[in-house]
C-alpha cells in the first residue's frame, strides 16, 4: 500500500491517538494540521518557511490546479512536488467541495458537475473519472475520491443532502475504478450526510466498505453553527475504521479540533492560519490578536512572548506588525501567516505530548483559547478559493 499508519500512543480517557503515516515522500505524526496550498502554494510563505514552523504536510486542490497552469503542465513540469519545491507529503482535495462553495456558478446531475471557470469564464466539467485523472497527473501521496459536498440545510435531512449522501457513494465507486496510480497514491473516500445522524451512519456503511487506506469526514464546516459541526464529528469520527487515519476536513478552530482528536480523528487542514494572517489577525494561546487596532500602535512585545516561531523570535514588535498593515506593506501578512502556521503546530505537538502522557488538564492550562467562553469567536471556513 502507498500509506503505512502506525498507532503510537493512545489516551486513556478519550479516543484520542498519536500515529505516524508514512508516505513515498516521507512520515509524518498524527495528529496533524495541514495548512492549504490552493494553488500550489501556501500564501506568502516559502518552502523552507513553513518546513521551520513544523509543517509536514500540505494540502492543493485539484479543481483550482486543473483550471491554472492544468494538471496536465504540472506533471510536465515534473509532478506536483518539484513544481511547488516541496519534498514532503501532499494531499490532494478532490474539487467536490466546489460544489458546495461555487454552487452559483455551476450544474450539477449524476454525471458530474459542469462549472463556469472562475479564470477565464469558460465551462468546465469534472467528473469522478477527471478528478482522479487530474489528481493523478499532479502526483500528491494522498488523494480524495470526488465527492458531493451538499450544502448545511436547517433542520436536517432534504432532498438535497440524500442526493448527495446517494451519489457520493456512487462516485465514490467511480473514483476507485478511475484510479490508476493506487501503488504510489492513496485514495482516501469521504463520508457525507450533513447534521442528519441516520444519513453519516449510513453514508459510513457505504464509503468504509471500499476498503481503502483511509476516510475523511467531510461536508462540516459548510455553514452549520459550530455546536452542530462538533456533534456531527464526534458522532461520525469513532465510526470510521480504527485502523487507517481519520481525516476531517475544513475543521480549523483549536477548540473543534481537540473535540475531533478526543473523538479519533488524525488530520485537519483549513485556511484560517493564512486567511486571518493576511488580515491582520494573529492567533494565540489566549485567543485572537487584531493587530490593526490602534491599541497596538506603540506595543513593543511580540505576538507572543514564548512563541518560538522566525516572527516572535526575530524580534517583530506588535507595533511594527501594525505600522506593515497600516502602510499596506507585504511583510505584514506573511509574517503574521507565519506565525499563524506555527501557533497551529505548536497545538498538535501539545496535543500529541496530551496524549502520551495523559495530560488533557495541562494541555487545557497551557491554552485557554480551548475554553468554551472562546466558542463565539469561531466562523466556518474551509478552502481558499479566493481569486
Amino acid at each position: 500500500m502507498p500509506l503505512r499508519f502506525t498507532i503510537l500512543a493512545t489516551d486513556r480517557s478519550s479516543s484520542a491517538r498519536v500515529g505516524l503515516i508514512g508516505t513515498p515522500h516521507g512520515s509524518f505524526e498524527t495528529p496533524a494540521f495541514l495548512p492549504v496550498a490552493t494553488r500550489g502554494t501556501v500564501k506568502g510563505l516559502a518552502p523552507d518557511e513553513l518546513r521551520s514552523a513544523g509543517t509536514r504536510i500540505l494540502l492543493a486542490n485539484a479543481f483550482h490546479l486543473m483550471l491554472r497552469p492544468g494538471a496536465e503542465g504540472v506533471e510536465r513540469l515534473g509532478g506536483l512536488h518539484r513544481f511547488m519545491a516541496w519534498p514532503g507529503p501532499i494531499l490532494t482535495d478532490s474539487g467536490g467541495y466546489q460544489i458546495h462553495s461555487l454552487a452559483d456558478i455551476n450544474s450539477l446531475d449524476d454525471e458530474g458537475v459542469t462549472f463556469r471557470s472562475v479564470v477565464d469564464g469558460r465551462l468546465v466539467h469534472m467528473s469522478p473519472e477527471r478528478s482522479i485523472e487530474v489528481q493523478n497527473a499532479l502526483g500528491a501521496d494522498i488523494i480524495m475520491a470526488f465527492d458531493d459536498c451538499a450544502p448545511y440545510e436547517s433542520g436536517g435531512a432534504g432532498d438535497r443532502l440524500r442526493r448527495a449522501h446517494e451519489r457520493t457513494l456512487r462516485w465514490l465507486d467511480r473514483s476507485r475504478a478511475a484510479h490508476r496510480r493506487p501503488q504510489d497514491q492513496a485514495l482516501f473516500g469521504i463520508v457525507q450526510g450533513g447534521t442528519d445522524l441516520d444519513l453519516r451512519r449510513a453514508s459510513v456503511e457505504g464509503v468504509c466498505n471500499a476498503g481503502l487506506p483511509g476516510y475523511a469526514v467531510g461536508g462540516v464546516a459548510v455553514g452549520e453553527e459550530p455546536r452542530l459541526i462538533d456533534a456531527v464529528v464526534r458522532f461520525t469520527v469513532p465510526l470510521l475504521p480504527a485502523d487507517r487515519p481519520r481525516y476531517v476536513m475544513g475543521v480549523g478552530y483549536e477548540r473543534d479540533i481537540v473535540a475531533a482528536v478526543r473523538a479519533g480523528a488524525d488530520m485537519f487542514d483549513c485556511v484560517l492560519p493564512t486567511r486571518n494572517g493576511r488580515n491582520g489577525h494573529a492567533f494565540t494561546q489566549d485567543g485572537r490578536l487584531h493587530l490593526r487596532n490602534a491599541r497596538f500602535l506603540a506595543d513593543q512585545r511580540p505576538i507572543e512572548a514564548d512563541c518560538r516561531c522566525s516572527t516572535c523570535a526575530g524580534g517583530f514588535s506588535r507595533g511594527y506588525l501594525r505600522h506593515l498593515f497600516s502602510t499596506g506593506e507585504m511583510l505584514g501578512p506573511i509574517l503574521v501567516s507565519l506565525h499563524n502556521i506555527c501557533h497551529f503546530h505548536r497545538l498538535m505537538l501539545d496535543i500529541r505530548q496530551a496524549i502520551r502522557e495523559d495530560s488533557w488538564s495541562s494541555l487545557a492550562r497551557r491554552w485557554p483559547v480551548l475554553d468554551a467562553e472562546h466558542a463565539g469567536d469561531r466562523v466556518q471556513s474551509t478552502t481558499d478559493h479566493a481569486p
